[in-house]
């Protein structure tokens, strides 16, 4: 990377002369990347003229600030048909390299009255420190700025503010304040990436140019800078085909400079490659701040569902912990019905001594077995639906009494401690757990849970058998929900001596013939 130093020197027949040379910098690298700007000026908030339309031309004045305080200017600012044009003039410029390695020139700029930059043209001092521009702009009201710059083609005006506009009692427009601070603006977008020993620093001593030289050497040192920059802040990735054409027009203006070309058309190339070195530079920083956007969005998306997660972690928590509560106190309110039941059984009257059953061996059952297989029809329907059938009195389990895991909720297993009371209560019973399911295996388990629940609730193991028979058994049609709903069951048969082989409802008849 190179930077520009000239001073000015007197010379007959070749007018001003400048000088040129290269030293390596001292400075030791840092970690970091070096930027270009290092200069932070404070200033006064800016005043903007509003132009009165086809006003005629009026004078306003320029003042340098605390970084340049000799600097002045005056400019002659004519407000015509569709456009204003100006006529500025500047003393006392100092070589912009002052401000640092790689401020090659000075820009003068328009500020809006909101704070909105243009680049109204590129400031060439010559060599007794003048400078004269000549520019036009479509603003009609604005302030004026002096900036030193990297590469005249910038967008953004830069930190290093060395004049400004003063508004003269004889200036003709209306006086306002820029609301949005110049030295407020977005700046510091155009450094490099590079340690301090990747850069030059020019002393004097170097070869003498003539002023035509000179300006296309200025014009190439630009052009490298802005394609460093551009470079540096990822023009490379984020707009190729734009980087593309700005390496090639340097290439291409290097390459005439080598070969002593017409500085003229060296300096037209150059400048082009500047030009399209700021277009690609733009281009990148807005494809980065949209990728950073886009960035930012996803990470907000992220932290979004982390917090939507982390509620339903904490609600899936308290859930399980109310489960567990309720399934507690289904284990103590069980452990009462199964005392209860014990308790009821132990006050139930005694069941007749077995001298006192009389069997009889045919079907038809004794008055004392019908009035106990009512009795026992009653207590059973207290809990479950339960039928008399031939097969014996018929307790229905429904599939809705079963919890997951094919378990028995905790209110099935306190009625079915009813059950168990009854048949521990009359030894002479014993009852076939019957599994209804879509399978076998599946019929097995819930008959067996029956089993198990029956058993631990006091009855007999040996008067409990359990048996899965899976869809044989239908009894409404699969056609319908609530038809499958009934098919899937479980039915505990209930059958013994001690109420006889006949229901309540059934009975003999006899046939009589008719003459």
């Amino acid at each position: 990377m190179e930077a520009l130093l000239f001073a000015g020197l007197g010379a007959a027949g070749l007018g001003a002369f400048f000088f040129l040379g290269v030293a390596s910098a001292q400075t030791p690298a840092p970690t970091g990347p070096e930027p270009i700007f290092r200069v932070t000026v404070v200033s006064r908030s800016l005043e903007a003229v509003n132009y009165e339309h086809r006003g005629g031309p009026t004078p306003i004045d320029f003042q340098g600030t605390v970084l340049m305080p000799r600097a002045k200017g005056t400019a002659i600012v004519d407000s015509q048909r569709g456009r204003v044009a100006i006529d500025a003039k500047f003393d006392h410029l100092e070589a912009p390299t002052r401000f640092g390695r790689e401020y090659l020139t000075y820009v003068l700029w328009a500020i809006s009255p909101e704070g909105r930059p243009k680049n109204l043209g590129e400031v060439l001092v010559d060599s007794s420190d003048h400078a004269h521009l000549k520019v036009t702009t479509d603003l009609q009201a604005f302030g004026m700025i002096l900036t030193a710059e990297p590469y005249y083609s910038v967008t953004i005006p830069s930190d290093v503010v060395v004049a400004e506009n003063v508004v003269r009692p004889d200036t003709i427009g209306a006086r306002e304040e820029v609301t949005a601070k110049y030295e407020l603006m977005p700046r510091g977008e155009y450094t490099l990436n590079l340690q301090p020993s990747q850069l030059e620093s020019f002393n004097s001593g170097g070869p003498k140019l003539s002023y035509d030289r000179y300006e296309a050497v200025l014009e190439l040192y630009q052009a490298q800078n802005a394609v460093q920059i551009a470079r540096s802040l990822g023009a490379d990735q984020y707009a190729p085909e734009s980087m593309g054409k700005a390496e090639a027009l340097l290439s291409q203006a290097q390459d005439m400079d080598a070969r002593h070309m017409d500085t003229q058309a060296i300096v037209s190339v150059a400048r082009e490659a500047a030009q399209m070195a700021e277009d690609a530079r733009t281009i990148a920083v807005k494809r980065h701040e949209e990728e950073h956007h886009a960035e930012q969005v996803q990470q907000g998306e992220i932290r979004v569902q982390r917090e939507q997660q982390a509620v339903a972690d904490a609600q899936a928590d308290a859930s399980q912990a109310r489960a567990e509560e309720q399934a507690e106190r289904a284990r103590a309110d069980a452990a009462v019905a199964q005392a209860q039941a014990a308790e009821q059984a132990a006050l139930a009257p005694p069941p007749p001594p077995p001298q006192t059953v009389v069997v009889v061996p045919s079907d038809t059952p004794t008055q004392a077995q019908r009035q106990l297989r009512s009795q026992l029809i009653n207590q059973l329907n207290a809990s479950f639906t339960t039928r008399d059938t031939p097969r014996g009195m018929v307790v229905t389990v429904s599939d809705s009494m079963f919890g997951s895991h094919n378990g028995l909720l905790p209110e099935t297993g306190q009625r079915l401690g009813n059950v168990a009371a009854i048949l521990a209560a009359h030894p002479a019973l014993s009852a076939r757990v019957e599994g209804y399911d879509n399978s076998v295996a599946l019929s097995e388990e819930h008959a067996q849970a029956v089993r198990d629940a029956l058993v631990a609730q006091g009855a007999r193991p040996g008067a409990v058998v359990a048996i899965g028979y899976g869809d044989s058994r239908p009894i409404a049609s699969n056609a319908t929900a609530e038809g499958r709903e009934q098919n899937r069951r479980v039915e505990i048969v209930i059958s013994g001596d001690s109420i006889g082989k006949k229901a309540l409802w059934d009975r003999s008849y006899s046939l009589q013939s008719e003459r």
